[in-house]
């Protein structure tokens, strides 16, 4: 089943649940696949790895946000970027702990022969395309930084 049929599935369980926090979670994805679909050059269907990225930035976007709530000191305007940002989630394949992100990025380093910070760029593209929506880019961007000083 495609991501469009399983946030469509989701959307009506979720409102005959009366559940606005995943209701507004899933409504907001539903947009945001629907906005690749009919960008120019796109086709009709998106690949799984532009829905993981897709599934990802919506995910980032609210957590972005709450940490900003957070330090402001509104933790009511927070727990729902946090809710929502868990509720897309479960759309996501399971993250990869840093130790799995971790060995991928020495391989990568060993496999491309990088030597320092001039790499950092080879390694990234290469990771980044390997762990699509396994891993977040902040997050292998501080290991890909730890392992290449």
């Amino acid at each position: 089943m495609s991501l469009q049929q399983d946030i469509m599935t989701a959307m009506k369980i979720a409102m005959k649940e009366k559940n606005t926090t995943t209701l507004t979670a899933l409504r907001a994805v539903k947009s945001a696949i629907l906005l690749a679909q009919t960008e120019s050059g796109a086709s009709d269907e998106l690949t799984q790895e532009q829905e993981f990225k897709l599934l990802q930035k919506q995910v980032k976007q609210r957590k972005d946000s709450a940490a900003i709530y957070l330090e402001q000191g509104r933790e009511d305007l927070a727990a729902p970027e946090l809710a929502e940002a868990e509720v897309i989630s479960q759309f996501l394949p399971e993250s990869l702990s840093e130790e799995d992100i971790e060995k991928v990025v020495l391989e990568t380093i060993k496999k491309i022969g990088a030597e320092g910070m001039k790499d950092m760029g080879k390694v990234m593209g290469i990771v980044s395309k390997e762990l699509t929506g396994k891993a977040d880019g902040k997050t292998i961007s501080n290991i890909v930084k730890a392992k290449l000083l």
